[in-house]
């Protein structure tokens, strides 16, 4: 995983017993608004939510308390629940220094109130107020967060705490779980490092191109050749879920018998996670909030950054246990979380899962019937190593977004109601979650291998791998793709669609 700050280790003799997060297993409806002497006619309703964007102590552990951007004073940001297709009003507070952007990720709304500015969202100017209203879809597990480029300032963009859930209630609910758990996975304390190597054996399939291989490490060579050093990458101090470092939290409390439904959300600026529940599995019913077409009992879930995993759990093993990311290290500093069964007690164990790899076809349709394309956009991934003062720099079909600029010109038309496929070629070794505004897709090819079924809106691309997705444009208006590791997007590894 990502290279660590080795003095948090004096960080490890804190213990204690920490307070219940905000997310563990309940929604956090907010107070009702008053009325915003700026509003008038109807929008002087009382909106559904209020949001306030604002710097605020958030304790990990007991006498450890970090200092961050969050919403509503809270690390994660107030879970909203919304009901699917029923129109909401959402009242935004920037009460910092600068213009903001908030993301609703998953959800299909306009380019006014997506949270971009790329696409032409209005910012949350410093010290002010946005209004909006929208209809929520689809129904499932979504998220809303901060839009802000981040660059090499590691208190800005999703490094901050700018994170919360967002759950849309079907029309119609199956119900078949006892109780639901939301898990928010979260790093703290960012620094810069140099170097350091992705893991990439979880993926499934393995199949890499051979022709993108012989590319990005020639690209490599070259570079470290005249000199460049390796470009920077992001490590951590601090792991958290629900903003608790492990065994400082309270602890998921289940009975045994109960199905329990978690929602995992990877709320990570650049990290992909992986979370384990000793003597149990996962029984995977939805990913990116999508109902998946087969259900699958997994031992190990991945997350890349931005990913949501929502899995049923028999709880059938009675104890104390860690459930937490593989990585001893990770785990060992904070990523994890205690599950305690009614009448037990004690240390909770951690034992390694069995060994298995992450293939979103296992969730597929049977049979891969994937209709064909009505056009299909090429696209191959490239990094051009410290190129853009030690940043790694990333491109497009050979070209950077150009993030100097206000207003930057589409890359690729749509015409509404066509489908489209996109043909993702990695031609470097890092695993990019690739992340479509506004719109779901279908995966259709998985390094070589068909599949069909599973609706998404981020997808891990692995090293040197080839996917292929395919969505219809069915929400007119600018569509930003990017990849949604902050590090990668902050330095050009963005594009847009728009509609003609």
């Amino acid at each position: 995983m990502s290279e660590r700050i080795t003095s948090r280790r004096d960080f490890i003799a804190l213990t204690g017993v920490a307070a219940c997060s905000a997310l563990l297993s309940a929604s956090a409806k907010l107070r009702p608004a008053t009325t915003h002497p700026e509003l008038s006619g109807s929008e002087e309703t009382t909106p559904d939510y209020i949001l306030r964007i604002a710097a605020s102590p958030v304790e990990i552990a007991p006498k450890h308390i970090v200092s961050t951007i969050t919403y509503n004073g809270q690390f994660p940001g107030p879970l909203l629940r919304f009901k699917e297709n029923q129109p909401t009003t959402v009242e935004i507070h920037n009460d910092t220094d600068a213009p903001e952007q908030l993301h609703w990720h998953g959800q299909m709304v306009s380019t006014e109130v997506d949270g971009a500015a790329e696409e032409g969202t209005p910012f949350i100017p410093a010290h002010g107020m946005r209004r909006i209203s929208f209809t929520p879809r689809p129904s499932g597990f979504r998220f809303y967060h901060t839009h802000i480029r981040g660059g090499a300032n590691l208190n800005a963009g999703q490094y901050s705490g700018q994170v919360g859930g967002v759950y849309i209630e079907p029309q119609h609910e199956p119900g078949n779980y006892d109780r639901e758990v939301f898990l928010v996975l979260k790093e703290f304390e960012p620094s810069f490092s140099q170097g350091g190597d992705m893991a990439q054996d979880f993926l499934a399939p393995a199949t890499r191109v051979k022709e993108l291989e012989t590319s990005g490490e020639s690209a490599m060579k070259t570079s470290l050749a005249r000199g460049m050093p390796h470009g920077y990458e992001v490590g951590y101090q601090y792991f958290t879920v629900n903003g608790r470092m492990l065994g400082h939290g309270e602890p998921v409390r289940v009975k045994q018998g109960e199905r329990v439904l978690f929602h995992v959300l990877n709320g990570s600026a650049t990290e992909i996670r992986s979370l384990a529940l000793p003597g149990h599995t996962f029984r995977v019913v939805a990913l990116d909030g999508n109902a998946v077409p087969s259900l699958a009992e997994v031992p190990v879930l991945w997350l890349g950054t931005a990913e949501r995993v929502s899995v049923v759990v028999e709880m059938n093993h009675p104890g104390v246990w860690i459930m937490g990311d593989l990585a001893d290290d990770d785990r060992g500093h904070g990523m994890g979380i205690v599950v305690e069964y009614a009448g037990h007690r004690g240390k909770a164990l951690w034992t390694p899962p069995k060994a298995s790899h992450w293939d979103y076809s296992r969730f597929a349709k049977t049979e891969a019937t994937t209709s064909a394309p009505d056009d299909t956009f090429e696209m191959t991934f490239a990094k051009d190593n410290a190129s853009e003062k030690g940043f790694n720099r990333w491109t497009i079909n050979g070209v950077a977004f150009p993030m100097s600029q206000s207003v930057a010109p589409a890359s690729f038309h749509l015409r509404q109601g066509k489908r489209y496929r996109i043909r993702m070629r990695n031609a470097s070794d890092d695993i990019h979650p690739i992340h479509l505004h506004r719109h779901s897709f279908e995966l259709t090819k998985l390094a070589g291998k068909s599949t069909s079924g599973v609706m998404k809106d981020v997808v891990m691309v692995g090293g040197y791998q080839e996917v292929e997705v395919d969505f219809t444009a069915a929400n007119p208006g600018l569509t930003l793709f990017h990849c949604h590791q902050q590090l990668h997007m902050d330095f050009g590894f963005m594009t847009l669609f728009d509609y003609v």
